[in-house]
């Protein structure tokens, strides 16, 4: 297990566990700490945590509104207070394709700089722009080649001296070579610095100032942990950061590295790097990331993953998120889910599912698929539009007519009920679901 499931997995037993309260002052104390030791666990800043932790107390001081519960009220707060960290919306920076654009990446040795510029690099010319590549870290003799043979598999036009020792003067000529090519998105690939290394942040203030870069871009470790806030910082004293971009956010990243960079510099994440292959670079969606770190699911990966799998639309997507569906076209939609790809990951991007659902019930619907379906026909139109009246009289009737248990109706009705009942808790609380 990956350590960013592992966080996922503690938000969601924290969350668990408070919805199975009473919601009594014990009980909110208990989530609150519990959530300080996830973020602490997952190295966001110390001081994030603890302004956190006070936004959450304050909240729970206050009388909920009519039709509201107390942990209702502090689900919400935390779920707002992640997103308002990592920024609300996604953020792409705007460029011009009209005039020439310089972006200048920065951050320590090792954060995986020279791999992202590539990954801008071929992100912007798919967008229309002509693309340019510079290698300006003298410090690391394979950066060159690396960044050459990156800017050879893009096919987009590098510039790199790499008997120069002068990093301003490669950027400089680089600019100059690259507009003459025609590049209107010219990205470049600096030294990696540590905050300690007054020398070298020095020459990458000087070398900001010289070129005046368009956008300066911080480029993190997803795996940094505490380190992040001040190094982050430190960066951003020296040339102001615009955007951040958080790599290896696979394997063993924690994460909460990204948040304290976000909160040191005042930038917002832009993109995230998944992986060392080129194609592994992402728009960074702050409201999918919380989603999927508390449980909540990403409807919007569901609708991509659906879309490209030619799905047909048993439920509206209208329906589907007001929770009002029947029997009939959930058994039908998971039908059509499956040929998306397993249902147990899919299922955990539907909202609801993955709150109160354990894993076996995720893979042990690919197998019930045949039981409901005869199930299903055992019932009356009546039951199907309406499983309220069935009883248990009646769910022996559909289990003999269906040659199942009384248990699988069963399952199947739970399951159809949980799914109504999470999916409309969600939304009287007032955390936002939707698809675009």
């Amino acid at each position: 297990m990956s350590f960013l499931k592992e966080i996922s997995q503690s938000f969601i037993n924290a969350i668990n566990k408070l919805r199975g309260s009473t919601g009594d002052e014990a009980s909110i104390k208990e989530f609150i700490r519990d959530i300080q030791r996830i973020l602490l666990k997952a190295d966001v800043n110390v001081n994030i945590v603890l302004n956190l932790s006070k936004r959450l107390e304050e909240a729970a001081k206050k009388d909920p509104p009519a039709g509201f519960s107390r942990k209702d009220m502090i689900l919400k707060e935390t779920y707002e207070a992640l997103i308002e960290i990592l920024g609300k919306e996604k953020y792409v920076p705007n460029f011009d394709p009209k005039k020439r654009n310089v972006i200048m990446l920065v951050g320590i040795q090792g954060s995986g700089k020279t791999t992202t510029a590539a990954k801008l690099a071929r992100y912007y010319k798919n967008k229309g722009f002509k693309s340019g590549l510079i290698c300006a870290d003298t410090y690391r003799p394979a950066a060159y080649e690396q960044l050459k043979q990156l800017s050879e598999q893009i096919q987009v036009p590098f510039y790199g001296e790499i008997e120069e020792k002068d990093a301003i003067k490669i950027a400089r000529r680089g600019i100059e070579y690259l507009t003459k090519q025609g590049c209107n998105m010219i990205i470049i690939d600096t030294a990696g610095r540590h905050k300690n290394e007054a020398a070298l942040m020095e020459e990458m203030k000087e070398l900001s100032k010289e070129i005046n870069p368009d956008h300066v871009i911080l480029v993190i470790d997803g795996t940094i942990g505490q380190a992040a806030f001040n190094q982050a910082k430190a960066f951003n004293e020296a040339t102001k950061i615009g955007s951040i971009i958080v790599t290896k956010l696979d394997g063993s990243a924690k994460g909460g590295g990204a948040i304290s960079a976000v909160k040191a510099t005042n930038a917002r994440i832009s993109f995230i790097g998944l992986g060392e292959k080129i194609e592994e670079f992402d728009i960074f969606d702050p409201v999918s990331f919380v989603n999927n770190l508390i449980g909540l699911g990403d409807l919007a990966t569901l609708a991509r993953k659906l879309e490209e799998a030619s799905i047909e639309e048993k439920i509206s997507k209208e329906r589907l998120l007001s929770g009002e569906f029947t029997l009939e076209e959930l058994v039908q939609q998971i039908k059509e889910f499956k040929k998306a790809g397993p249902l147990s990951k899919l299922f955990k991007l539907i909202p609801g599912f993955s709150l109160n659902l354990p894993e076996e019930v995720f893979n042990a619907a690919e197998k019930n698929l045949e039981k409901w379906d005869a199930i299903l026909k055992s019932m009356t139109k009546e039951e199907r539009k309406n499983p309220k009246i069935i009883d248990k009289s009646r769910m022996r009737r559909i289990a003999r007519g269906s040659g199942t248990d009384i248990k699988d109706v069963e399952n199947l009705i739970k399951t159809y009920n949980e799914l109504k009942k999470n999916i409309k808790r969600i939304k009287r609380i007032g955390i936002p679901i939707k698809l675009k």
